[in-house]
C-alpha cells in the first residue's frame, strides 16, 4: 500500500474538463479567467463563459473561451442551452460562490455532469441540490491544492505558454490597498497586485 494522497484532486480534474468536452465558466473575475485557462489547457472543445464586463470577457476570448453568455438567471440557462443543442454541458466551474451562480451553475449541466466549486460559496446551505439529484449531478469543489500541480504548471508559466498573471491589472502600494480593494469590489480592476 502506497503513501496516502496528501492533496485532493484538483476541481477541473474532477468535473472531467477535457477533449470533446462543453465546460461552461460561471463568473468572469480572476478566479474565472483562470479556470478558462485551465480548460483550455486541458482540451475543452467548448468553453462557454457566463459573464458581462467587456475587458474580462475580452480577456477571457484570448485566453480560450469560445462563447460568452452575458444574460442572467433564466435567460442566461437557456442561452447555455441553445449553445449546446438543448443538453447543457458536461462541466461546470462556479467561480463565484454566491447562491444564484451555484443554482445557474446546477442548472446548465447535462445529465450525468458535474459541477466544480470553486468560488468560495457565500452561502449556508448548496443552491440546487434536488435539480442536482434528479439530474444525476455531481458537485464538488474546494480551496486550490496548488501544490499538487505546482511541478506541472510552473513551466508553463515561466515558458509563457499560460498566462495567468494577465488577470492582475492594477498595481498598488502598501498604502493603495484599500483602494485596490475598492476598485475590486467596484469591478474597476480585475485583480489588484499589491508590491510593498
Amino acid at each position: 500500500m502506497g503513501p496516502p494522497n496528501r492533496y485532493p484532486i484538483p476541481v477541473m480534474v474532477w468535473v472531467e474538463v477535457g477533449p470533446g468536452k462543453t465546460t461552461a465558466v460561471v463568473g468572469d473575475g480572476a478566479v474565472g479567467l483562470c479556470a478558462v485557462i485551465a480548460a483550455k489547457r486541458l482540451g475543452a472543445e467548448q468553453i462557454i463563459l457566463l459573464g458581462r464586463h467587456a475587458d474580462r470577457i475580452a480577456l477571457a476570448r484570448e485566453f480560450g473561451a469560445t462563447d460568452v453568455v452575458s444574460e442572467r438567471g433564466d435567460e442566461a440557462m437557456e442561452r447555455v442551452r441553445e449553445l449546446t443543442d438543448g443538453f447543457g454541458v458536461h462541466s461546470v466551474l462556479e467561480c463565484v460562490g454566491a447562491g444564484d451562480a451555484m443554482l445557474t451553475a446546477v442548472n446548465i449541466a447535462r445529465a450525468g455532469g458535474a459541477v466544480g466549486r470553486v468560488g468560495v460559496p457565500h452561502y449556508a446551505a448548496t443552491p440546487g441540490l434536488e435539480p442536482a439529484f434528479y439530474g444525476n449531478i455531481g458537485i464538488d469543489g474546494g480551496p486550490a491544492p496548488a501544490r499538487a500541480y505546482i511541478e506541472e504548471l510552473l513551466p508553463e508559466v515561466l515558458e509563457g505558454r499560460i498566462e495567468p498573471g494577465r488577470v492582475f491589472d492594477r498595481l498598488v502600494d502598501l498604502d493603495g490597498a484599500p483602494d485596490g480593494y475598492r476598485a475590486m469590489n467596484e469591478r474597476e480592476a480585475i485583480k489588484v497586485m499589491v508590491k510593498p
